[in-house]
């Protein structure tokens, strides 16, 4: 069964208390639940992990790769706009890596346009909410089900 790391960034897992009018009233608790339904609706397997401290992502990040999972589907949160580090964790396993974004970073502030994570990833989904991590999950299934 295909394997995929569902990787959350800095407070992510303050998801449904701060900011509401940005990333809505649903819980990460919430968010975990639809993620492990979509991932049963899929066939395949998750692992869902989140971290405030960059070098416990990258650590996340590699050792992904090492446990032979399939795919990894990132918010990066805030390390977006600001780490090389983790670009280069995601640029340095050779697993497709799949950024995700519950607001349109674009719509906000002007120092959230530029993602130096996303050059890396094969894809980015942002502005659509909790639907984007199904979104995700769904192209990797996909994308490794006709490799």
């Amino acid at each position: 069964m295909k394997t995929y790391l569902i990787l959350n960034g800095p407070n992510i897992n303050l998801t449904g208390l701060r900011e509401p009018e940005v990333y809505g009233r649903q819980t990460y608790d919430d968010l975990l639940a639809m993620i492990h339904a979509e991932a049963e609706r899929l066939g395949v397997a998750v692992r869902c992990e989140q971290s405030n401290h960059e070098g416990a992502l990258i650590d996340l990040i590699q050792q992904a790769w090492r446990d032979g999972l399939d795919g990894i589907v990132f918010n990066p949160g805030g390390y977006t706009h600001t780490s090389v580090a983790l670009h280069d964790a995601i640029a340095s396993v050779p697993l497709p890596v799949i950024e995700v974004h519950m607001s349109n970073i674009h719509a906000r502030e002007g120092y959230r346009h530029v993602s130096l994570t996303a050059p890396a990833c094969r894809g980015q989904i942002m502005g659509l909410g909790f639907q984007g991590y199904a979104l995700a999950l769904r192209a990797l299934a996909e994308s490794s089900a006709s490799a």
